[in-house]
Formats: C-alpha cells, structure tokens, sequence
C-alpha cells in the first residue's frame, strides 16, 4: 500500500518562501509519478507540479512555473516542493499524490484535473498578503 506524508505547511508573509515534503513509502512499480496538489477554499483541487521517476522530468502548472520547483530525493523517498515569491492566492491545502506503474500522467495534472491513485492526507499553506 502506498503512503505518502506531506509535512512544512505553515503560515507565511506574501514574497516568502516554503518547502514542503512528501515522505513516500510502498511504491511497488516503476515507473511512477508524484505530483504535488492544492485546494483553495471554495475551489477544485489542482495539480501544480509533477515528476516522474523514469527520467525526473519535472511538469509545473502555468501559475507556478517560475515560482515552485519540484525535486526529489530518491535516497529518502521524498519529493519536494520548495514555493518562492508566494502570494496570497497560493493559501490552500497541498497534497502529495502518486501514480505508480505508468510514466505517462505528469502532463495530465498540470493541465487537466486529473486526479492520481494515492494521496497524502494534506498540508495546509497560509499566505497573508
């Protein structure tokens, strides 16, 4: 079974800086993707970044390309999300979440809804402006 555990969601001041980590544990099958989530209040979830196992190819949604960079350490099991310049719209819940056995769904989740097979249980992020 997978699991994935989120942690370093806080608060903080518009133009700072995060990093959250996703400790993954139980992925079985290569290829995989981890992708990174957030839920605004009153909005749908989102994916805003993926990478993926086979060639660490990193995918970022287009209101975050620039500002968060996606990273994995392999060594922990760990996937990164490090958020620069924040803003206050960047408050929500972040999600880890992964698909494993298939390469191909880190471009689905910066540019649909997509949704992947395994999911953390959530870090909530708070931006004040």
């Amino acid at each position: 079974e997978v699991q994935l555990v989120e942690s370093g969601g806080g608060l903080v001041q518009a133009g700072g800086s995060l990093r959250l980590s996703c400790a993954a544990s139980g992925i079985a099958f290569e290829p995989y993707s981890i992708g990174w989530f957030r839920q605004a209040p009153g909005k749908e979830r989102e994916g805003i970044s993926c990478i993926r196992s086979s060639d660490g190819a990193t995918y970022y949604r287009d209101s975050v390309k620039g500002r968060f960079t996606i990273s994995s350490d392999n060594a922990r099991n760990t996937v990164y999300l490090e958020m620069n310049s924040l803003k206050p719209e960047d408050t929500a819940v972040y999600y880890c979440a992964a698909d494993q056995g298939y390469s191909s769904s880190c471009g689905w989740v910066v540019t649909t809804h997509y949704e992947m097979d395994s999911w953390g249980q959530g870090a909530l992020v708070t931006v004040s402006s």
